[in-house]
């Protein structure tokens, strides 16, 4: 008996000895870069807190103790960063943002804030610099924040509101000599005026004699030459002669957001992606190692067959909820029922205060009549998650009543259908998100920009405006993002802190009101966290690969120079961004800032 015992403890011993000397096995269990010294939140509810982290390869090889982590430390295999008590969170996931867009304003032109001629000509000088040489220069949106004040909380003060602010109107000649070789295309927030320099005025042929076209006007100086503005359906004669931006342009238009993105911890994104060409240069980065974010993509739901079509023609692999790899995925559709707050498009049961004949609208592309509907139904059947914009109470009830009715017919599944924005909903439709299993896809800055003109707008309807606390109350699952770059009537930046601010505390930049709008919708500031975590993960069908910080799952991560759990939320607008992890690469460290 016991020499029997002595035998089988031999040949375990052996065993071990045999596993220890295995170069590949002990390997395996070696980080290359290990987080120590850090104040980590995991997003698990099993050990929500951690004082260290040790990666290999993409993944996450070991959340735990210092001790835990020093253990898989080898010198000279093993980067290691003492964090001092730094807070380490999973990536920050963004639920909706237009990467394309984003790096084309941010390469380019942004002039929402602008609505005076010194400082037009600054920003138009510039973006010329930054374009590609001959590059059309085109955007902008002037005098966004002419009425209302950046930072507005809407109660009118000398301070935050212009009540009747004079219209600005800027010629060719302000900016002729800062475009060079540029021709240029301007906006106004409203779309319905546009500067034009010389060079786009000759590429479009327009002269003194140019008739004006049917619903718009060429503006014209005391000699009777063309001064640059133009009105209305003017601006089609400049548009049809403006080409496509060129590649070159298009990826530096990438690689310029996606350094904005990192800088705030962004570690994927929800991309609404302009079509099949956009996913092509998103991969074309990919395959270069630039791609410093993953891009979970949506294309439209009126093309649902061509993405279809699309993914078989690349063969991309099937994944929960999409198709392509860990870095991108396409994933759903987007659809719409109504416009935006920004131009009282977005369509209400009761007019507009301001506007009594207005209620708002319906997208055209999605109705006529019951083309939402119909299209919701296909690509659901075809196993397609579909993503709807909804502003107005009356689109939100039309979405829910639409998706009630295809949950209804088709079988049953799971979906995670989302309502984009959710901005305004009826009290009485609260309910059924839980009841439906959506996701509420909202973006917290949308509320402290808007709420500059909200009240005024919709009045008392205003109390059910981003109900954050209510949807997720009512069950719905609470996915917040950016929307960045924003509207033409509004910039929305696409750092989160920003977002959780926003959500945490319903106030200004400047801290207004004082105990917040509507305050009852507050989250807490672990709940927002989670919102632009946990939650965007599961929205994604994602969460058993990241989104939290734990064993196995990929090793994205966002390192802040402070505790945003332990300070006042007004720290939040302080706060940097010491590290971007993805996949176990730092794509950003503090030299970088």
């Amino acid at each position: 008996m016991i020499e029997r015992f002595l035998a089988r403890t031999c040949c375990v011993l052996l065993a071990a000895a045999a596993f220890a000397q295995d170069p590949q096995t002990r390997s395996a269990e070696i980080a290359d870069l290990a987080l120590l010294n850090a104040k980590a939140w995991t997003g698990e509810k099993a050990g929500p807190w951690a004082e260290a982290i040790a990666i290999r390869g993409n993944r996450i090889l070991r959340v735990g103790s210092n001790a835990e982590i020093r253990t898989l430390i080898r010198h000279g295999s093993t980067h290691v960063l003492d964090l001092k008590r730094a807070l380490v969170l999973p990536g920050f996931i963004d639920n909706h943002v237009h990467l394309a867009w984003a790096g084309r304003l941010l390469l380019g032109l942004n002039l929402l804030d602008v609505n005076d001629a010194s400082k037009l000509r600054q920003r138009v000088a510039e973006a010329a610099k930054r374009l590609p040489p001959g590059a059309w220069l085109v955007g902008g949106d002037w005098g966004a924040y002419a009425q209302w004040k950046l930072g507005s909380s809407g109660k009118p003060s000398p301070s935050t509101q212009v009540s009747s602010p004079v219209e600005f109107l800027p010629t060719k000649e302000l900016i002729d000599a800062v475009t060079g070789d540029h021709p240029t295309l301007i906006s106004r927030f409203d779309q319905k005026l546009f500067l034009a320099n010389t060079l786009a005025l000759k590429a479009a042929g327009i002269i003194s004699t140019t008739p004006n076209p049917e619903g718009g006007e060429i503006l014209k100086d005391a000699r009777g030459q063309p001064n640059g503005l133009l009105r209305g359906t003017a601006v089609q004669l400049v548009r049809k002669v403006i080409p496509p931006p060129s590649y070159a342009q298009r990826r530096a238009e990438a690689l310029r957001a996606l350094a904005e993105a990192r800088q705030w911890g962004v570690t994927s994104m929800h991309d609404n992606v302009v079509n099949s060409e956009q996913l092509e240069l998103l991969r074309d980065l990919q395959r270069s190692g630039e791609l410093t974010s993953r891009i979970w993509a949506r294309m439209w739901l009126s093309d649902w067959k061509r993405v279809v079509e699309y993914v078989r023609s690349q063969g991309l692999k099937a994944l929960p909820g999409g198709w392509g790899d860990d870095m991108i995925r396409l994933g759903g559709l987007k659809a719409w029922v109504d416009g935006i707050m920004g131009n009282s498009t977005a369509l209400f049961f009761e007019p507009y205060n301001h506007d009594p004949g207005n209620r708002g609208r319906l997208r055209d592309v999605m109705f006529p009549e019951d083309n939402l509907y119909r299209l919701t139904k296909d690509a659901d059947a075809a196993g397609l998650t579909v993503t709807v914009h909804a502003i107005g109470d009356a689109a939100n009830r039309i979405l829910l009543d639409t998706y009630e009715r295809v949950f209804a017919e088709n079988p049953s599944r799971d979906r995670r259908f989302r309502v984009v924005h959710a901005q305004v909903v009826h009290p009485a439709d609260l309910p059924r998100f839980g009841k439906l299993k959506l996701v509420a896809e909202v973006q917290p800055y949308h509320a402290i920009d808007d709420m500059r003109w909200m009240e005024e707008r919709i009045g008392q309807r205003a109390r059910w405006a981003y109900p954050f606390r209510s949807l997720a109350e009512a069950g719905a699952v609470l996915s917040c993002g950016s929307d960045w770059p924003g509207t033409n009537a509004s910039y929305y930046p696409v750092n989160p802190l920003l977002g959780i601010y926003a959500a945490v505390t319903r106030q200004t930049l400047e801290g207004q009101p004082p105990q917040g709008w509507f305050p009852e919708q507050r989250l807490t500031i672990e709940e927002a966290v989670h919102c632009f975590t946990v939650n965007n993960a599961y929205a994604t069908f994602e969460e058993d690969s990241k989104g939290s910080l734990r064993e196995g799952k990929l090793a994205d991560l966002v390192v802040l120079d402070r505790d945003i759990f332990a300070r006042p939320p007004r720290e939040l607008l302080e706060a940097k961004v010491l590290y971007t992890i993805v996949g176990g690469r730092v794509v950003l460290k503090p030299a970088d800032n």
